[in-house]
């Protein structure tokens, strides 16, 4: 279990200290640049599932438009 703490600790350590580095080289606060990468996330995650769902209509409309008919009288 000591392992395990270990190694959180370590990345919990390095992966903070990322984010303060580039805050203390562009000259604004830590908690902005964390807040910066949270918004960030969110908006990759929601850009993603908004193409999900419109390459999902635009599919559905190509069935409703192109179905296969099997006679003349099917009309």
């Amino acid at each position: 279990m000591s392992l395990i703490n270990d190694i959180r600790h370590f990345f919990e350590k390095h992966g903070f200290d990322v984010s303060s580095r580039l805050a203390d080289r562009m000259g604004i606060r830590t908690a902005n640049v964390r807040l910066f990468f949270v918004y960030i996330s969110f908006v990759t995650f929601g850009f993603s599932f908004a193409i999900y769902l419109t390459l999902a209509f635009l599919l559905r409309l190509k069935d409703m438009v192109r179905t296969k008919r099997t006679s003349v009288f099917d009309l």
